[in-house]
């Protein structure tokens, strides 16, 4: 028997999110129409709310309501150091730190040429217009240590210092806690190869 084609539809729908293949897209569909219709209306209106109303910051990339994000508008961050990274969750993460207190760039992405993600699906040239305002005197490059993640990080670096910024890039090595018999090998070099006095 073939299911309702509006139930192919609502099936297709959910296979658009990242990891979730037929058969996980099936099972959420059966589950939302046969356990939880409730939950189905809220997702419906929350996504439809979230489409309305969401827009990206006109500063920084990310994701707000409003025309500039409530981070861009604080007086209280250094507007001096902008911080490059590839996605809204990863300004989360630097965000928990508590240690960083200057403002952001969000890439939503990172430069992947087999997945013909360049320079211009990135809009960089909004980066590189903000980091040579005048104001902007230090860029954090805080992409991932990924293939692309580098590449994207290498690129931004030599573009950003011909304009004669100050590029700077967060560092590698072994995590807070860790223990050097159950640090990977490529980890544990990078942390000797990015070595600093100790004062």
């Amino acid at each position: 028997m073939k299911p309702p084609s509006t139930l192919d539809d609502l099936i297709e729908s959910l296979r658009c999110l990242p990891g979730v293949g037929p058969k996980s897209a099936q099972r959420m569909a059966y589950y939302l129409l046969q356990h939880d219709r409730q939950g189905a209306a809220r997702l419906v209106s929350g996504l439809s709310n979230a489409l309305s109303k969401i827009q990206h910051c006109q500063k920084c990339n990310s994701f707000t309501e409003d025309l500039v994000c409530s981070l861009c508008s604080s007086p209280n961050r250094d507007a001096t150091t902008l911080c490059v990274i590839e996605m809204p969750a990863d300004l989360m993460m630097m965000e928990q730190t508590q240690v960083y207190r200057g403002l952001y760039f969000v890439l939503m992405g990172r430069l992947s040429p087999l997945d013909g993600i360049g320079p211009k699906e990135l809009h960089l040239d909004r980066l590189i217009k903000r980091a040579s305002d005048g104001v902007v005197k230090e860029v954090l490059l805080a992409t991932n240590f990924t293939v692309e993640g580098e590449a994207t990080a290498h690129y931004l670096g030599e573009v950003l210092k011909e304009r004669g910024i100050k590029v700077t890039r967060i560092a590698r090595g072994v995590p807070v806690g860790g223990e050097l018999e159950h640090t990977d090998t490529g980890t544990l070099a990078q942390a000797v190869l990015e070595r600093r006095e100790v004062s």
